[in-house]
């Protein structure tokens, strides 16, 4: 007799496992579709709710079949615990989007602009005043995939500065950083020597 033949085995291994993962893989693609609705990714949502609700479906019918085994209750329930964390891992390995970044620091603030212009980053860069006095106010809309890197250059040369994140829907033009002249010989330009 083999495993999946064994009417125990399968009631109480082999179903609930089946069912803890129809719970995973619906709900993580469940997350990824709300995450997808809110940043205007329709077509994507809705390819996606079309199999979070198959795979949905499959997993209550089993667990419908199977009232009497509580086993399926709890692989039901992990998988839907499971499930959001994956989702959760899932969105932001694929980073999509973009975000805001307000940087409010007390500190002269050129060199933190210059070091972000130079890394290429577009930031815009205000006066402002504070509760306690002048502040200067940075912003910056930055790809989800080079936050990391940005707020690295945040810490490195104003570790102090206080700073917000918000994800952003549309943005309706990219920043294009200035293009760098490069010449063969870089010690002339224009056949002259600097």
């Amino acid at each position: 007799m083999t495993l999946l033949q064994d009417s125990t085995t399968f009631a109480f291994i082999i179903l609930p496992l089946l069912v803890f993962l129809a719970r995973v893989l619906d709900v993580s693609i469940g997350t990824l579709r709300i995450i997808f609705v809110a940043k205007g990714l329709k077509r994507l949502a809705a390819l996606l709710g079309f199999f979070e609700s198959l795979i949905w479906l499959v997993a209550v019918v089993q667990v419908m079949q199977n009232l009497n085994s509580w086993q399926t209750y709890i692989a039901f329930a992990l998988g839907f615990a499971a499930g959001n964390y994956v989702g959760v891992m899932l969105e932001e390995r694929i980073a999509l989007g973009n975000l805001m970044i307000r940087i409010i620091t007390k500190q002269e603030a050129d060199g933190l602009v210059r070091v972000l212009w130079e890394s290429g980053y577009g930031v815009t860069s205000v006066d402002a005043q504070g509760e306690s006095g002048p502040v200067k106010v940075i912003f910056s809309v930055v790809k989800r995939k080079k936050l990391a890197q940005f707020i690295a250059l945040i810490k490195k040369y104003h570790p102090k500065a206080f700073y917000t994140i918000e994800d952003m829907r549309y943005v309706n033009e990219t920043y294009l950083p200035p293009t760098v002249k490069s010449t063969l010989f870089p010690h002339f330009a224009l056949g002259k020597r600097k």
